[in-house]
C-alpha cells in the first residue's frame, strides 16, 4: 500500500494538498495522530486492496518529538506500506499574512500575541523533517492549478482518463447558449435535415439522420479534425487539474444536427476511456 504522509508549516497548504490528492484517488485523513496510524494502515490493507493509496496529514500539534514520525514510518514499513515524505511549506511573510488573514490562532501561539516567533518556532522544529523529506512543495505565490499540475505529475505515472469527467450537450441556439460550456462549436455549417420532409420529425439520435448528417465529406472531417484536438488538448486538461470538462455542440433548433454530432464524439470518447455524459437539451423542443 502506498501512504503519502503530509506534514510542513501550519498555514502552508497541508489540507488543500490532500484535497488535491484525494482527487487523484488518494483516501485522505487531516491530522491523524502518530500513534494511530500504524493500526489505520493495518486496517486498511486488511481491506484487500479497496484502499491502495492513502495520504495522511500531521501536524506540529501531533509531535512530540521529530523522532517519534520516523520511528512511526519503520513500524508502517515493517506492515509492507510504501511511505513518501511530502513536506509543504513557504516563507515566513506569506504564513503571517495568511493567518493574519484567516484570523487564526496558530497552533504554536496559545495567547494570539506572538504570531511571528511562533511561525519562526514551527519552522525551526520541523527542519529535521523537511531535510528528509522525499518532496518539498513551496506553496508561497503557488495558484491552486500549478499545485495541482505539480502534484500531478508526482503522482501520476500516467495519465488517468478516469479522472476526467467529460459532459457533451446539445443545444438549438434559437434556445440560447449553455452558459457552462468549455468548448462550443456552431455545427449549423452542415446541410439541415429539418429541410428534408421525411427526416424533420426524428431526430439526431435516430441513425438515419446520423446517416444523413454524416454523409457528407467535410462533416466526416470537421469531426476528425474536432478528434484529433481533443486527443492533445483533454490529457493536458488532466494534468492541469480539471476533473469536468463541458463540450457543446450548437445548430439551429438542437433537434437533428448537434444530437447527432454530440452522440457520435460520446462514441469515440468512450472507445478512448473517458467517463461520458451526454445531455441533448433541446431536443424536443420545437
Amino acid at each position: 500500500m502506498d501512504v503519502v504522509v503530509i506534514s510542513g508549516v501550519s498555514g502552508a497548504g497541508k489540507s488543500r494538498v490532500a484535497a488535491v490528492l484525494e482527487d487523484l484517488g488518494f483516501y485522505c485523513v487531516d491530522n491523524m495522530p502518530l500513534s494511530m496510524m500504524p493500526k489505520f494502515a493495518e486496517l486498511c490493507m486488511a481491506t484487500q486492496g479497496r484502499y491502495e493509496r492513502v495520504a495522511l496529514v500531521t501536524d506540529i500539534r501531533a509531535l512530540k518529538k521529530v523522532d517519534e514520525l520516523f520511528a512511526t514510518f519503520d513500524e508502517m514499513r515493517e506492515l509492507g506500506c510504501i511511505i513518501t515524505l511530502l513536506f509543504v511549506e513557504a516563507q515566513k511573510e506569506t504564513i503571517i499574512r495568511r493567518y493574519k488573514e484567516t484570523r487564526r490562532r496558530h497552533p504554536l501561539d496559545s495567547t494570539g500575541s506572538s504570531l511571528e516567533e511562533a511561525v519562526k518556532n514551527e519552522i525551526e522544529m520541523l527542519e529535521p523533517i523537511k531535510d528528509k523529506a522525499d518532496e518539498v512543495i513551496d506553496t508561497t505565490g503557488l495558484t491552486l492549478s500549478k499545485l495541482q499540475r505539480n502534484l500531478n505529475l508526482k503522482f501520476m505515472d500516467e495519465i488517468d482518463h478516469k479522472s476526467l469527467n467529460v459532459v457533451i450537450k446539445s443545444f438549438g441556439f434559437k434556445h440560447g447558449l449553455p452558459v457552462e460550456a468549455d468548448i462550443l462549436y456552431d455545427v449549423r455549417f452542415m446541410p439541415n435535415p429539418y429541410y428534408i420532409p421525411e427526416l424533420r420529425p426524428k431526430t439526431g439520435m435516430d441513425s438515419i439522420v446520423k446517416d444523413f448528417v454524416f454523409g457528407f465529406d467535410y462533416s466526416n472531417e470537421f469531426f476528425k479534425q474536432f478528434c484529433d484536438m481533443l486527443d492533445l488538448l483533454l490529457p493536458h486538461y488532466i494534468e492541469e487539474g480539471r476533473r469536468y470538462f463541458v463540450i457543446c455542440f450548437g445548430c439551429t433548433g438542437g433537434k437533428h444536427r448537434s444530437p447527432a454530432m454530440a452522440e457520435a464524439l460520446k462514441e469515440y470518447l468512450s472507445e478512448q476511456g473517458y467517463p461520458v455524459d451526454c445531455i441533448h437539451r433541446d431536443i424536443g423542443r420545437e
